[in-house]
């Protein structure tokens, strides 16, 4: 109960924010597009590895909270149009992973817990706020989310159970590849073609890349997926160990390519 509603808070926050932020919807294609070959790419590595595993899913969905968590340690080195992007692409992304999770495990699945971010997040956007206290609302909650829920989520999913043949399993390998990897060519090269296409963004493709490399950060959804898809506490273990690495390469893989990327005037 108290964490789905520091969940609700924090995907109202990013409602908020992309309220805030979003000013077109030329603006919004480019993340959107590139949600999807976030998603893709992951998905088709994990099984060229690791073909026939029902886990392939897991590969899929981008952690929100660790990502946005990863990027503020950035301060004001990053382009904020980088936060405003990163929002748009992780929110276009849990709505894929809905319909994902809807089309391959709809008979197993409980939503209401992923299903009340995105109301969470709808209410946040659709809230009528006068800019300023919008702007203020924003001031108010962000470091509440950076600095009390996101940590909360991380401790909450960490794995304390692990044998160390987990380590070196298919389905761990496969899932580090699939994410560290796979994000940032399917972000980067969907974006690519959105911006060849006539989509438009405030951020330059090397941000994007940037982008893409924390997008390899994912738990919460991630998680879920697992719990259906595992047909053994073992698998679960070693997807759960998986996911935990790729995250942790992708948050200072990410952390590094930014910082060293001059932000976009």
């Amino acid at each position: 109960m108290i964490m789905d509603l520091l969940i609700a808070i924090f995907f109202f926050l990013v409602g908020l924010e992309i309220k805030s932020g979003l000013k077109d919807l030329r603006s919004a294609v480019v993340p959107i597009v590139a949600a999807l070959g976030g998603m893709l790419v992951p998905a088709t590595i994990y099984l060229m590895i690791n073909p026939g595993s029902n886990l392939w899913a897991s590969a899929m969905p981008t952690d929100i909270a660790l990502a946005l968590g990863a990027l503020s340690l950035l301060g004001s080195r990053v382009n904020p149009h980088v936060r405003l992007f990163l929002l748009t692409l992780a929110i276009a992304d849990d709505l894929f992973s809905l319909i994902v999770l809807a089309l391959f495990y709809g008979n197993d699945l409980d939503p209401r817990s992923a299903f009340s971010t995105l109301v969470a997040a709808a209410i946040g956007f659709a809230l009528p706020l006068r800019a300023h206290v919008l702007q203020k609302t924003i001031k108010v909650l962000s470091p509440v989310s950076t600095y009390f829920i996101v940590p909360i989520i991380v401790i909450v999913n960490i794995p304390w159970h692990l044998k160390l043949s987990a380590f070196t399993s298919s389905i761990t390998i496969s899932i580090i590849i699939a994410r560290s990897l796979g994000k940032i060519i399917g972000i980067t090269l969907f974006a690519w073609v959105a911006l060849k296409l006539g989509g438009r963004a405030t951020i330059s493709i090397k941000e994007i890349a940037g982008v893409a490399t924390l997008a390899g950060m994912g738990l919460t959804v991630a998680l879920v997926i697992a719990e259906i898809a595992a047909t053994s506490p073992l698998e679960l273990d070693q997807l759960r160990l998986g996911l935990f690495i790729s995250a942790f390469i992708s948050g200072c893989a990410g952390y590094v390519w930014l910082r060293r990327t001059p932000a976009t005037k």
